[in-house]
């Protein structure tokens, strides 16, 4: 069964290849909550590490949705394209 609810971050970037250079340092060992602050284009999760809380199904925009709920606990997207720019996903809880 899906959970109910479930808690991610995520990285906000207008263009795919920033995305791509974003994952990029993660790989590379930065911090997720840092880049977020640094560059997330998401002002009010940025404060927050770009932590949005937990959520339902239906809270946020499709594509968005789609790629948070088949993420498992502690994985991160690759970019994730909706009508805001480009998201990097990752679930926390």
């Amino acid at each position: 069964m899906a959970a109910a609810k479930i808690k991610c971050s995520h990285i906000l970037v207008k263009k795919h290849g920033e995305a791509l250079a974003i994952l990029e340092r993660l790989k590379a060992g930065e911090k997720f909550g840092r880049l977020a602050r640094e560059a997330s284009l998401d002002t009010g999760s940025a404060r927050r590490d770009g932590s949005l809380g937990y959520f339902a199904r239906g809270k946020m925009v499709r594509p968005f949705e789609e790629a948070a709920f088949s993420l498992s606990v502690g994985q991160t997207s690759g970019p994730v394209k909706t009508e805001y720019g480009y998201h990097i996903i990752r679930r926390v809880a």
